[in-house]
């Protein structure tokens, strides 16, 4: 099975709601329970594991902070016209849990069937063109120069290798949990009788008929269609979702003190991101 647009440190619960109240302002992250948004758009889900990770607006801080300073730094050196390459655009997944357990949106799916948003995958490839232009000309050493002073003010973000494993083990081991298997062989035999053979709600990103990026078929569009019919009648993406919430929870338990200090160290680095920005 492939994991589809995950983004990392890309999630947010700045709008999610609880699933006890839909439309309540959502509570502070709570490592000891799921955290769960809108119960039917799993862009909104929050997994335990996230309260060790930077928000998205937390992590696009620390980028632009240490931007201005490669731009203070690079200027100073005699290089004005250099700029940081963009940021890159969000194709696919808007967050951690947005398609990591397959499609949910069926108006995109009848336009792009599995393929992300056409505008939004332009965007990325036309920035991701830009930032391979360097029109400066800046010798290399100046660049690793003005890197290492913008460490010194405010690190790089350095992915945690505890959250990590915990993030890519709970993904994988949540799929053999007995109640994933079942509502994987009821959306299996869902599909099997639209005429569609898969035996894994994923299976059909694998597919290869699938993969051209400048084509969505019509028989993507008609696959889509018919796999989020069969995930309105079982519930494969939230049963997924709890089965790993619930194994994160536990790896978290076991990695408490780790966890406790990446937390610490994401916190720091905000903070002098924040002091970054605020001096300009």
């Amino acid at each position: 099975m492939a994991v589809i647009g995950l983004t990392a440190n890309s999630s947010t619960n700045e709008a999610a709601t609880s699933p006890a109240g839909v439309g309540e302002k959502a509570a502070p992250a709570d490592p000891a329970k799921p955290f769960v948004g809108q119960a039917d758009d799993p862009a909104t889900w929050r997994l335990p594991v996230e309260a060790y990770t930077p928000t998205k607006p937390q992590a696009l801080l620390v980028s632009k902070s240490r931007d201005q300073l490669m731009k203070d730094c690079m200027t100073a050196a005699g290089f004005p016209q250099w700029t940081p390459a963009p940021d890159l655009p969000t194709v696919g997944g808007k967050t951690l849990t947005d398609w990591r357990y397959g499609i949910h949106d069926a108006a995109q799916a009848a336009k792009r069937g599995y393929h992300p948003d056409a505008e939004a995958q332009k965007a990325y490839d036309e920035a991701m063109l830009v930032g391979a232009v360097d029109k400066s000309h800046a010798d290399k050493e100046q660049v690793r120069r003005c890197v290492q002073a913008a460490d010194a003010q405010v690190p790089a973000p350095q992915s945690s290798e505890v959250v990590e494993a915990i993030t890519g083990a709970s993904y994988q081991d949540a799929a053999k949990d007995p109640k994933v298997v079942a509502v994987f062989t009821q959306w299996s035999s869902c599909m099997k009788a639209k005429g569609y053979s898969y035996k894994e709600p994923l299976d059909t990103v694998d597919d290869p008929r699938f993969h051209n990026p400048r084509e969505v078929s019509s028989l993507e569009i008609a696959t889509a269609k018919a796999d989020l019919e069969c995930r309105s009648h079982y519930p494969v993406a939230r049963t997924w979702f709890d089965a790993e919430s619930a194994l994160q929870m536990k790896a978290i338990k076991a990695h408490h003190n780790e966890l406790n200090a990446v937390k610490a160290e994401n916190a720091s680095t905000v903070s002098k991101a924040t002091a970054v920005a605020a001096a300009k």
